[in-house]
């Protein structure tokens, strides 16, 4: 966790104590109130960053503590560590989202290219972390939001930096995922291959074509999401490939992709209102 100290004085021995949680704050300090905290010695430190500490439930929130108290100087940065746990299980996945979450809405009349994006410039396939925060993955404790790092060893044994992202607060036993970055070796092209529409009949139908390629040493699966943003009425008439329903708009295809090679997607959309 990172401290700073911007309240003026000095704290030989701060005791440190976290609240990780939603609390409704005022942001701007009155006077009396930075002078009311610049003379308690035994300073409860507010800071919400990634979690060895114990915590319990208070309130709403959850009270962590460091069991140890920190010298910090006014305008000075600390960092403490909060939590350690090795041999924790960490899920990587990859996702092309090609045409973005469109609002809802199809209007009779539109013509094609006045309905929004079809055929986005996104190429990139970004990597999904996914980290159960659980006992059997040797965490388990309620995690309060903050900024994530990542870390790998390269084959010489050097820890490199490979992504960062930030967490909301998590609960224990509960999973949270994040994006690290976009993968070097996949890229991805979507491409609308046909459009009809027909005003009197209240019905539309939109295809398209998705090509996954991968230069990595072996396979990988490319969860591809797509978004059904022309109306609240559609069915899937033709596709290449199994999808999954993720909510009402959006559909799920997970296409495994061979090493140095390419897969491509096909799919049409029903739509009518």
């Amino acid at each position: 966790m990172t401290i700073e100290n911007k309240t003026g004085t000095d704290f030989p021995e701060a005791t440190i104590q976290l609240m990780a949680g939603d609390v409704a704050k005022i942001q701007d300090l009155r006077a009396r109130d930075r002078a009311a905290m610049a003379m308690n010695q035994n300073a409860m430190i507010l800071a919400s960053a990634g979690p060895q500490v114990t915590q319990k439930a208070f309130d709403d929130f959850h009270l962590y503590d460091l069991h140890r108290t920190v010298s910090l100087r006014n305008e000075e940065t600390k960092q403490v560590q909060f939590l350690e746990a090795t041999n924790v299980t960490v899920r990587r996945t990859y996702q092309f989202e090609g045409n973005g979450p469109v609002t809802q809405g199809f209007y009779p009349g539109y013509h094609n290219d006045q309905i929004g994006s079809s055929n986005s410039g996104n190429t990139r396939v970004s990597i999904f972390e996914e980290i159960k925060n659980s006992e059997s993955n040797h965490l388990g404790m309620p995690l309060p939001g903050g900024r994530l790092r990542l870390y790998r060893r390269d084959t010489g044994g050097q820890m490199q930096f490979v992504g960062e992202n930030m967490i909301l607060h998590t609960p224990a036993e509960q999973t949270f995922k994040v994006i690290s970055g976009s993968a070097f070796d996949l890229t991805a092209a979507r491409r609308q291959t046909d459009f009809k529409v027909d005003n009197m009949k209240r019905v539309m139908d939109e295809s398209f074509e998705i090509k996954l390629s991968n230069q990595k040493a072996q396979l990988v699966t490319i969860n591809t999401v797509e978004h059904m943003g022309r109306g609240e009425n559609w069915e899937i008439t033709a596709k290449s490939s199994e999808f999954t329903k993720r909510d009402s708009s959006t559909i799920d295809f997970p296409v495994t992709v061979p090493a140095k090679g390419e897969a491509i997607l096909t799919y049409t959309v029903h739509y009518s209102w």
